[in-house]
């Protein structure tokens, strides 16, 4: 593969990690505005399908042309989303996140598995790295979190999910990535809102409810999320999906700075140490690969 290609799939990989790690600003403002935890992410992704619903009539053609093998990956990291939405509302937000970011692990074992990928020594480091940031981000210290609620269980299953749809990503590199940005929001959509109808029909929005967060929700989609949602579909087709999962943890890093910011969070050495280790974690693999390039750019006589 082009070594310019590789390097643009892994800054889109670590873009796309850090507006993730945006996500709960207008989710909070959702929720602040009264809407039921299942409803936020109906009203979330109902935007973006709203706006990409000409894009999917205009290029029907290649939505047809990709098939089922499309549509299956779409859905993949569509439920992904989905089940780590809803974990968050039957477990804490700090124990779902931790799970579900599990995936380097799961994705580098199905690399091995369905692409062959070598586990390198890096990539073990790399993890460890990870793992050790996130546990002193949320101060857990060295006891792991043991899955004790179903919300826990959606963590996991949500990281494994979205590391099978980094796999088939990988393995179906002529899928469009705008096709599949299309089809991510409107699986994510008729997803989010089957459980809303099965498990909250009574809490149903109302449309008062969620004007006042129109703005603020229409900017963040127009600047951040629908970019941010191309490039987590775009750059996975070019990677290792265990390189994938460590530079999406770039969420955890904005995500942990941005709270404390913007919501009042405390953010001191504990938290500081752990974004360094996972910053590192995520750019480890990265910085050696350009090492790599270089060296056999210039090779020594």
């Amino acid at each position: 593969m082009n070594a310019s290609l590789e390097v643009k799939a892994k800054l889109a990989c670590l873009y796309a990690g850090a507006v993730w790690g945006l996500f709960w600003i207008p989710l909070r403002a959702l929720e602040e505005a009264g809407i039921h935890g299942l409803w936020i992410t109906v009203v979330y992704f109902l935007i973006p399908t709203i706006c990409l619903t000409p894009v999917t009539l205009k290029r029907w053609k290649h939505v047809k042309k990709g098939g089922l093998s499309l549509q299956l990956t779409a859905m993949l990291s569509g439920g992904a989303l989905l089940l780590y939405s809803t974990s968050i509302v039957y477990t804490d937000v700090v124990r779902a996140m931790l799970l579900f970011y599990l995936t380097p692990i799961w994705a580098t074992i199905l690399a091995r598995i369905f692409l062959n990928d070598a586990i390198t020594p890096s990539r073990i480091l790399a993890m460890a790295m990870a793992i050790l940031g996130m546990l002193t981000i949320f101060g857990l210290g060295a006891r792991f979190p043991i899955p004790q609620n179903i919300g826990d269980w959606l963590g996991i299953a949500s990281g494994v999910l979205w590391a099978i749809a980094t796999v088939r990503l990988r393995m179906s590199e002529s899928h469009s990535a705008i096709e599949l940005t299309a089809g991510f929001f409107q699986w994510s959509l008729i997803f989010s809102a089957s459980a809303a109808f099965l498990l909250a029909p009574a809490f149903i929005p109302r449309v008062e409810q969620a004007l006042p967060v129109l703005p603020l929700l229409l900017i963040f989609m127009a600047l951040l999320v629908l970019p941010g949602t191309y490039a987590s579909l775009w750059g996975p087709k070019y990677l290792s999906p265990g390189i994938v999962g460590l530079l999406f943890m770039t969420e955890i890093v904005v995500g942990a700075i941005s709270v404390a910011l913007l919501a009042g969070e405390p953010f001191g050495i504990r938290e500081l140490t752990g974004v360094l280790l996972i910053a590192g974690a995520s750019m480890l693999e990265p910085l050696l690969g350009l090492r790599r390039s270089r060296r056999n750019l210039h090779p020594i006589d």
